[in-house]
Parts: C-alpha cells; sequence; structure tokens
C-alpha cells in the first residue's frame, strides 16, 4: 500500500510537470518578436526617373513583420531622415495601448530626425493580413509595409490550407518629390498632381517605360492554391484587381474571416486588405495581374495600369501573356454589388458578435468645399469636413493630452448629427453651409454601443470615401446610394452576418451605417483614408472613457514617448 506522503509527494511532481508543459507550451506559442526600422533615405529609379525616397531601412516596400496570434512585438524606430516620423499598424487594436497606435498629434508627437521610439504591442484575438504605414504628411507614400498575423499553434485556417502564400501590395509612384508635391498643392489651393503610376509590390509593370527591371512576377506550379494578401497602400485611389483568366476565392477582409465566394475581379479601397485564394488550374503560361482605379465621378486621376505576371514553373519570358478583363473605370455597378457579397464568416469559432442595441447614434455628414483664399490661384482653398467641421491638427498628441487632462488642446463637443440639414445629395449647393474649424471630438462612455451613418453630400461634388477608425473593428450593417432614410433604411440592416472591417467604403452619392461597441479606451482616430482629403480636414477623433475596473482603464505612457 502506498503511503499517504509518498501519494501526496508525486501528486505534487505531477502537477509540477503539468505546470511546467503549460508554460513551455504557452512560451511557445506567445513569443516576442523584435523588429528594427531605420527611417532612411535611398536613391529609387522608376519610370526612367531616379530620386530619393523615404524607405525603412533601405526597402521599397518595406519590411513584412510576421507575428503569430498571442504574440508581443516590439518595433524599434529609428528616424535618421530629414522628415519627422510616425509609424501606425492599420487595423491592430492596440487595446488600451493607444500609445502604440502611431498617427503624429493624435496617439504621439513624431520621432524627431535622430531620435528612436520603441512600439511595443500585443496582437490579441486577432489574424490575418494588415499593414503598416508612415502616417504624418505624405510619408506613406513609400513608408509602407505588411503585417502577417498568423493564426495561433494548431488552429488551422477555416478554409482549405494554401501551398503557398504571397504579400502584394498596391501602392503609387510620383517621379518628382511627393512632400514638394504637395505643398505645392497647398499653396495653390488646389490637388497637387496625381502620382505618374500605380505599384504592384513597388514596380509598375510592363506598361511603362524602363520596366524591364521593375515587373512583379510570382511564379506558380500547376494544380496548386496560393493565398494572396492584398492590400492598398495607395494614397488617393480604390482600386480594381484581377487575375487573366484566373478565378479569385475571397476568404478574409481587414484580417477577419469571410464567407468564401468566388469572382473575377475586386474591388480594394486604400486602407483595406483582402485575403483570396487562387488555384493555378489553367493552361502553363503567363498571366497578368492588373490593378486600375475606379473612380465614378469626373475628376483628374491616375488611370494607369499597373501589371505583375503570374508565371506557370517551366514557362519561358518570351511568352506574351494573357490579359485580364478589368471593369470599366466608373463600373459603380459591380463595386455595389461585390461590396454586397462580403459577410462575416461568423462561425462558432469566429462568431459575428453585432451589438443589437444602440446606446449612441451619430450622423455624419462628408463635405468637399471651397473657402476663400485670396494667396490661392482661384482666391479659394479646397476644404474638407465631417458636419461641416474642418479639423485642425493639434500641435500636441491628443491622447497625451487626454491622459493628463491637459486643457486648451481639443474640445469635447463635436455635434453628432449636421447643424443644417439638406438635401444631401441633391443638386451641387458649391457652398460649405458656413464650414467652420475647430479640433473639436466626441465623448464616449466605456463600452457603450455607437451606431454612425457616414453621408456622402453634394456640396461641391459627390465621391466615395474609404473611412478607417483606429483602435476598432466595426460591422458594416447597410449601404444605399442617396440619403439615408432613418424611418426605412434601418429595416434593411445585416443584423446576422455584416462584414467586420477598420477601413470602410462610402459610395458616390450615397452612406454607409457602422456599428462598433466602445471598449477600448483612449483617444482613436477617425479619418478618410484618402490622403488628399484627410489632408484637407476630413477627419475628427473619438474619446473613449475609461472604464471601472483597472483593465479598463488606457496604460500608462512608455518612458521613451516621442517629446512635442
Amino acid at each position: 500500500m502506498v503511503s499517504p506522503k509518498l501519494l501526496s509527494l508525486g501528486l505534487l511532481l505531477v502537477c509540477i510537470a503539468l505546470a511546467f508543459v503549460c508554460f513551455v507550451s504557452l512560451q511557445a506559442e506567445a513569443a516576442i518578436k523584435q523588429y528594427q526600422f531605420d527611417i532612411q533615405g535611398k536613391n529609387v529609379s522608376r519610370l526612367c526617373h531616379e530620386k530619393p525616397i523615404v524607405t525603412v531601412n533601405g526597402m521599397f516596400p518595406g519590411p513584412t513583420i510576421y507575428a503569430r496570434e498571442g504574440d508581443r512585438v516590439l518595433v524599434n524606430v529609428t528616424n535618421h531622415a530629414q522628415y519627422n516620423m510616425s509609424i501606425h499598424w492599420h487595423g491592430l487594436k492596440q487595446y488600451r495601448n493607444g500609445w502604440a497606435d502611431g498617427p503624429a498629434y493624435i496617439t504621439q508627437c513624431p520621432i524627431k530626425t535622430g531620435n528612436s521610439y520603441v512600439y511595443d504591442f500585443n496582437v490579441t484575438g486577432q489574424r490575418g493580413t494588415l499593414w503598416w504605414h508612415a502616417h504624418i504628411l505624405w510619408l506613406r507614400a513609400t513608408v509602407y509595409g505588411a503585417i502577417v498575423i498568423l493564426p495561433k499553434q494548431g488552429t488551422p485556417f477555416p478554409f482549405p490550407k494554401p501551398d503557398r502564400e504571397e504579400v502584394i501590395l498596391f501602392g503609387e509612384w510620383w517621379n518628382a518629390d511627393v512632400e514638394e508635391i504637395e505643398k505645392q498643392g497647398n499653396n495653390f489651393g488646389l490637388p497637387p498632381n496625381m502620382s505618374d503610376a500605380h505599384t504592384i509590390n513597388g514596380k509598375p509593370g510592363p506598361l511603362f517605360a524602363c520596366s524591364e527591371k521593375y515587373t512583379f512576377a510570382m511564379e506558380v506550379e500547376q494544380g496548386k492554391t496560393y493565398l494572396l494578401r492584398l492590400i492598398n497602400s495607395a494614397l488617393n485611389d480604390e482600386l480594381f484587381f484581377a487575375i487573366a483568366s484566373h478565378n479569385m476565392t475571397v476568404v478574409e477582409i481587414d484580417a477577419v474571416y469571410t464567407k468564401p465566394f468566388s469572382t473575377q475581379s475586386l474591388l480594394i479601397a486604400p486602407g483595406q486588405t483582402t485575403n483570396v485564394l487562387v488555384r493555378a488550374n489553367q493552361v502553363p503560361g503567363r498571366y497578368v495581374m492588373a490593378t486600375r482605379t475606379f473612380i465614378d465621378v469626373p475628376i483628374p486621376i491616375d488611370n494607369k495600369t499597373a501589371t505583375a505576371i503570374l508565371q506557370y514553373k517551366g514557362i519561358p519570358n518570351t511568352v506574351i501573356p494573357t490579359f485580364p478583363h478589368l471593369p470599366a473605370p466608373n463600373d459603380s455597378s459591380f463595386a455595389l454589388t461585390y461590396e454586397n457579397k462580403l459577410r462575416s464568416l461568423n462561425s462558432l469559432q469566429f462568431p459575428a458578435n453585432v451589438p443589437l442595441k444602440v446606446d449612441r447614434n451619430l450622423f455624419y455628414t462628408i463635405g468637399l468645399g471651397k473657402n476663400s483664399c485670396p494667396t490661392c490661384v482661384n482666391g479659394t482653398r479646397l476644404t474638407a469636413s465631417l458636419n461641416n467641421i474642418s479639423f485642425v491638427m493639434p500641435q500636441v498628441g491628443l491622447l497625451q493630452a487626454h491622459y493628463f487632462n491637459t486643457k486648451g488642446v481639443f474640445t469635447t463637443d463635436f455635434p453628432d448629427k449636421p447643424p443644417t440639414p439638406f438635401n444631401y445629395t441633391g443638386a451641387p449647393l458649391t457652398a460649405n453651409l458656413g464650414t467652420s474649424r475647430g479640433t473639436r471630438l466626441t465623448r464616449i462612455p466605456f463600452n457603450s454601443t455607437v451606431e454612425l451613418v457616414l453621408q456622402d453630400t453634394n456640396l461641391l461634388i459627390v465621391e466615395s470615401h474609404p473611412f478607417h477608425l483606429h483602435g476598432y473593428n466595426f460591422f458594416v450593417l447597410g449601404t444605399g446610394i442617396g440619403n439615408f432614410n432613418p424611418a426605412k433604411d434601418p429595416a434593411k440592416y445585416n443584423l446576422v452576418d455584416p462584414p467586420e472591417r477598420n477601413t470602410v467604403g462610402v459610395p458616390t452619392g450615397g452612406w454607409t451605417a457602422i456599428r462598433f461597441r466602445a471598449d477600448n479606451p483612449g483617444v482613436w482616430f477617425f479619418h478618410c483614408h484618402l490622403e488628399l482629403h484627410t489632408g484637407w480636414g476630413l477627419k475628427t477623433a473619438f474619446v473613449v472613457e475609461d472604464g471601472a475596473a483597472p483593465d479598463q482603464k488606457i496604460l500608462p505612457p512608455p518612458n521613451d514617448l516621442p517629446p512635442c
């Protein structure tokens, strides 16, 4: 018979062994990923032009960050460039940790030349494709890269496992200095010159001059399946994308799994990501991957097509590639149909937890207009506003001002609805309806549910707008053309499996309704992701108050927070 002492000792040893196994398992699953980002200038050639650009580690696009759900990520950013710098980790929720979110003068002051800052954040409850980019001036024209978050160890994708993955970043290229182009536009009161080319992984492709070396090519093998992680890093253009003769199966948007559906073309707005499966099931050859702008209003845009090559293994480069059929540049019907196909997976493992009760209803009108400017070319300056307020950037980080209760930096009187209702999408008014300027924010109690309807207007011209909310995902409940009808349109909302995103398009002359739970305390930027419109003032921010519990309050700022 075993003595009680020996039995107790045996049980103790078993418990210690189990604890050790659990500890090792947790250590293996949750790692610390460290990266060094050196912001530095480099001469780069495209379209027969060489110019200095700002890069990360001399790369264009910048390096991909790889992490696994549950990891902690440390990115030490050292600024060797002539410009102040900040980096935004687009789509990462940064729970209680706005100090790592990155938008200049919102959650931090920028990193000055010669200084460093460590972005320290956890990847919690997210997996999929996101991206990072500069969040100051127009520097994200060249300072951007992918974030790939793998599922936890042992957790498979909810779709067939691909044989290989490929990151594909869409961008824009200017032959001249982007910052000088923006300054010139601001001085003239006009839009800056449009880009000279679109790019795929930094390369415009063979439709442009001097592009022999500047065409991205992806080799595939017959019968294998590939996961393409698509990211629209362009500053100002919504883009169509297609691959000649190959269907794509959409399985994820903005790092949220979707109900899979097949499509020949897709639409992706600046800031958005889309994961697709592509099966190499065609006659071995060379097939063009192409992207070009979607624009359904008569304004000047970069309408040139960027191309890359999907090439079957063993096929020589001399074979003439097949070109895909892209939707017409103004095909708004395709755009709306495509967006309506997007649905959250809403499975047992990946539910769509749509808030059904609303605590706060917000209605924001999106306006483009003109203000008087005697020194500008036409005596006016183009401006943009939400609820007739053009946002003024502060000189102190808003999160710092909120956390330390600094007075005079911002007010929390942003209106819940426009001050002057009108026929928003009727005949152009060519007026501003008394547009004001200010650093006005919206204060939201912790854990309250917010419904926000974004309404495009025809003050000057209607246009589509991709809006990005920092610190959160939200559910896209519905969208429509014309004026939002509060008596009828909510009855059409999808409250079962709406797409969950961090960036959503508001259609030209239409509206989009989103909903989210304000469970992440801090100050969170909300803005159009067309860099042109953001610079004109199409932005605001939400102050989400602390909750009652200690784990519902903003974390203290890091010691190396950049000074203002």
